[in-house]
Order: structure tokens, then C-alpha cells, then sequence
């Protein structure tokens, strides 16, 4: 009798545990990094506050960044797509302008916080001020330090495939990092009003950077995009759960139906 209860325990944890074993791998597969990682996150949000609190010549009204799991959720709906373009979609809940920048590199090894943040901060070698020009490529650097924009949120996301529009004659594994922005920056103009640090600002200043409590203050929110590609779309993970519960749930039944017949007289008590 004990080693009959034994196996019905065993058939009853198999459907939890095969579940559980394939969304976890299923969620390393995907991405490199968690969107709601505390490290992630922190280095995403210093690395811009640092290239924001240090431009030159000085910003007068330039807000602190924090993160946004909104835009990190959108960040990673979109990057998904392993598709080298920016989103035409609407990609927050609440604020109706998201800025974004995107990066893309193989193999995935190449990827780092460090390196891509930093990739778009040096654009402004060819960028001047005064004149708002533009040498080469600039947009991400004003975007990352637009005083308006106080909201960032990432995520980065393996492409076993390659990234579409990134020299597509080659599908070699690449990475695809996603910032979207809020509200959105490159709208025309300066990205920032030239001053004295912080004196065009409402509220405290900290590391020569704008703060507002209400501002500042980090909001979660029940939503995923209707065009995010994993609502639309069964990848390894989830038809392997398609395929493991059916089976483990006839598992069950039928060690279930062989104790009932075989052991008539066995009772289960708590």
C-alpha cells in the first residue's frame, strides 16, 4: 500500500513540476536579462543619469530618470520581434508619447549595459548645441539626455535567428536591446535648456538632477501589449506544456482507475 500511495503522489506532482521546469527554461531561452531584475534595472537607470547629470554645456531643467515597468514590459514585447526598426505601435498604458533606441549586435557575448548606453552617449562627438547638428547619427544621445523625459524602461532579448534588418544574408545568433522613454524626447528643438544645474526645476536637487517624489515614484502596472509576439505565437516552451499536461493529467487518471481496481479497499486520509 505504501509504495502504491507513493506512485500517486509522484502522478499528481508531474503536472506542477513539468510546468514549472519548462516555463523556467523556456524564460532563460528568451531573454538575457529579466525586465524587473534589481541590477538590470539600477545599471540601465544610473548609466543614464550619469550621461544626463554630466552633459555639456549645462542642463538648467534636467529631470531624473527612473524606471518604468510599462516601458520595460513594451521594451520587451517589441523586442521579441528580433526585428531591427523602431515600434509603430502604442507602447504604454498611460503615457501617450514613448521615445525609444535600439541596438543590435552578435553574438549575444557582445551585449552588455555598459557597452550599448555608453554606444549612444558618445554620439555626441557629432553633435553641437548651439546649432542642434548633427554629423553622423545623434538621436540616441538626445533622447537619453532629454530634460523632459523622466521615465526609462529596457529589456534585451536572444535572437537565434539573427535580428531582421541587420545583415540579413547571415542568420548568425544575435541580441536585441530595447529602451523606450517617457514622455518621448527628439520632438524639435534642444534637448535641454542651457544654466545653472537645476535652477530651471521645480523640487529637490540631487546629483545635479531634477527630483519629484511624485515623479520619481514607481508604478506597476497589469497590462501587456495585444501585439506582443509571445500572445500570438506557440514557441518550444509552450507547446511542450501543450503536449506535458495532457499526457501527465492521463497519467494521473489512470494510476488513479489501477489503485481503485486493483486496491479496492484502500482509503486516503488527511
Amino acid at each position: 500500500m505504501g509504495y502504491t500511495m507513493d506512485w500517486l503522489l509522484l502522478f499528481a506532482w508531474v503536472p506542477m513540476l513539468s510546468s514549472l521546469l519548462v516555463e523556467v527554461s523556456g524564460e532563460h531561452s528568451a531573454s538575457l536579462t529579466a525586465i524587473m531584475d534589481e541590477r538590470f534595472m539600477k545599471e540601465c537607470v544610473d548609466r543614464h543619469n550619469a550621461a544626463r547629470s554630466s552633459v555639456q554645456p549645462p542642463a538648467s531643467d534636467m529631470l531624473h530618470m527612473t524606471w518604468d515597468e510599462g516601458l520595460a514590459i513594451a521594451a520587451r514585447a517589441w523586442a521579441r520581434n528580433c526585428e531591427y526598426r523602431h515600434n509603430d505601435r502604442r507602447s504604454h498604458p498611460v503615457f501617450s508619447s514613448v521615445g525609444e533606441n535600439i541596438w543590435t549586435g552578435r553574438p549575444p557575448s557582445s551585449y552588455t549595459v555598459k557597452k550599448v548606453i555608453d554606444g549612444w552617449v558618445n554620439e555626441k562627438e557629432d553633435y553641437t548645441y548651439t546649432t542642434t547638428e548633427c554629423k553622423q547619427v545623434c538621436g540616441h544621445y538626445t533622447q537619453v539626455v532629454w530634460a523632459s523625459t523622466y521615465k526609462v524602461g529596457c529589456a534585451v532579448q536572444i535572437c537565434p535567428n539573427g535580428v531582421k534588418g541587420f545583415d540579413d544574408k547571415e542568420l548568425k545568433e544575435g541580441a536585441l536591446f530595447v529602451c523606450n522613454y517617457a514622455p518621448a524626447g527628439n520632438w524639435g528643438g534642444q534637448p535641454y535648456q542651457r544654466g545653472n544645474q537645476c535652477t530651471g526645476c521645480v523640487g529637490e536637487c540631487k546629483g545635479q538632477l531634477c527630483h519629484n517624489q511624485t515623479r520619481d515614484k514607481q508604478q506597476s502596472y497589469n497590462w501587456s501589449p495585444d501585439w506582443d509576439p509571445a500572445l500570438s505565437s506557440c514557441g518550444p516552451s509552450c507547446a511542450a506544456v501543450l503536449i506535458i499536461r495532457p499526457l501527465a493529467l492521463l497519467a494521473t487518471f489512470l494510476a488513479a482507475y489501477i489503485v481503485q481496481n486493483c486496491y479496492p479497499n484502500i482509503f486516503c486520509y488527511e
